[in-house]
């Protein structure tokens, strides 16, 4: 079509079509630089964003599928260089550029996702000293997650081969490099925390480039290392520089090999401690024979009977043969004393026992309670019945019982003890043992007695 040939007419949506298809045609994939600015990220998951420099602004979207390619966060004031296509967007008539691909400027994309997420765990307190949990000296059994098929697996198999024969490992094989690596290493460290009964992980892979490793820097392994109740020892094959999962683990070691050094650790410890106290052992052994040699060397020269004193030095001999026998035998039962102390110490921390313990002691307290009220209640019962008796022996019905009488005044019940206290004419009351007399007075003598 030849738009400049006499009044050529146009609608808008035409035009509009026409120009977009030319700028599709002929910028469909451009690479550009500047800083973002005006960045806002919809619920849909889109970003949209301007692209500027010191003179001029470039409008851009970035659709989700490649915001979530990202490996780092878009902010604004960010120097980016961005590959994608120029289009129009028909509703405003703007020509925009749709951006498939963007990388910091002057950094990696992976470098830059990798300082943001460090800054980022670092803040929430994931790489504090205080959330790290000790490696365990003597581990029962070791929990590794790594490639089944990598040479990782075997170095630490051969490490705990000759440092800790007969430990038992178990493997969780993952994919160590990927897109999917990532959500395999998780699974791996939550299957240990939830079946595996280890006392320690290892997780890790041989060196590589940052793509290589780039699985340990991924904030899912950060947060499964972090909420993992067994102790995790970082171990990838790279001596200087770090992923966040060296950051994250309780324990950071520059390769395989070298954490399997780590986990066996305590038992070659306690290996050298023997064969310490054993060169030791030997030494006094040795210092005491020599000394003895010479003592029967000395006495061989001073007595005149050579066959009694050899009798009496080889005498001497067993028995400091025997009392060392006896010294190493102590020495070996104070070891294994040690040990079973240390397991006993261990079950005497078992919930179980601890509860059977404390029940018997309330069976017990139970017990005695019972029997202190029913004590209690006994000895109430003997003080009551004693009350009674002596309330009885005092009670004034046993005196009326024995032909005494108690005299009231009959207007205010007053006991009457002498003659002073009634007149002729009052009446009065007699209380008898059995029933009362309502009397009247006669007469009154008066006696001093």
């Amino acid at each position: 079509m030849d738009l400049f040939q006499d009044k050529t007419i146009l609608s808008v949506s035409r035009l509009t079509s026409l120009i977009k298809g030319l700028m599709e045609e002929n910028f469909f994939q451009v690479w550009v630089e500047g800083e973002v600015s005006n960045l806002a990220t919809p619920a849909s998951g889109h970003c949209y964003f301007t692209l500027k420099d010191s003179q001029a602004s470039l409008r851009c979207v970035m659709f989700r599928s490649s915001v979530q390619a990202l490996k780092f966060s878009l902010r604004d004031g960010a120097q980016l260089i961005l590959r994608g296509r120029i289009s129009v967007y028909d509703q405003r008539g703007d020509y925009q550029m749709i951006v498939e691909y963007a990388e910091p400027q002057g950094l990696g994309a992976l470098q830059a996702a990798f300082i943001q997420l460090k800054e980022r765990l670092l803040a929430e307190g994931l790489f504090d000293a205080a959330r790290k949990k000790d490696i365990p000296l003597l581990p029962r059994r070791i929990g590794v997650v790594t490639s089944a098929t990598g040479a990782v697996f075997q170095d630490i198999c051969t490490v705990l081969g000759r440092r800790h024969a007969g430990l038992p490992i178990v493997l969780y094989p993952v994919r160590v490099q990927g897109e999917h690596a990532a959500r395999e290493i998780v699974a791996g460290i939550e299957a240990f925390n939830s079946y595996g009964n280890v006392d320690v992980l290892i997780v890790g892979r041989g060196g590589g480039s940052l793509e290589d490793l780039w699985p340990f820097n991924e904030e899912i392994v950060a947060r499964a290392i972090s909420r993992s109740s067994i102790p995790v020892i970082s171990a990838v094959g790279h001596e200087t520089d770090w992923t966040i999962a060296d950051f994250v683990a309780d324990l950071r070691a520059a390769t395989p090999s070298a954490a399997a050094e780590i986990v066996s650790a305590g038992k070659q410890q306690l290996l050298e401690n023997l064969l310490h106290l054993q060169a030791r052992l030997e030494q006094a052994v040795s210092a005491t024979l020599h000394a003895y040699r010479r003592r029967y060397a000395a006495a061989d020269r001073a007595l005149v009977d050579p066959t009694r004193v050899l009798g009496y030095l080889a005498q001497r001999t067993d028995d400091v043969s025997i009392r060392l026998h006896q010294a190493i035998q102590l020495l070996t039962s104070r070891l294994r004393s040690r040990i079973n102390a240390a397991s006993i110490a261990l079950q005497r921390h078992d919930p179980s026992s601890i509860l059977a313990t404390r029940r018997g002691r309330l069976a017990l307290a139970h017990v005695g309670l019972e029997q202190a009220i029913t004590n209690g209640l006994d000895r109430r019962r003997q003080h009551l019945v004693q009350a009674i008796t002596a309330l009885e022996s005092l009670s004034p019905l046993k005196t009326l019982a024995r032909g005494y009488s108690i005299v009231e005044r009959s207007s205010d019940q007053q006991v009457l003890t002498d003659t002073t206290s009634v007149r002729v004419g009052q009446d009065i009351r007699i209380r008898m043992y059995a029933g009362e007399l309502a009397c009247t007075v006669t007469g009154v003598t008066n006696d001093t007695r």
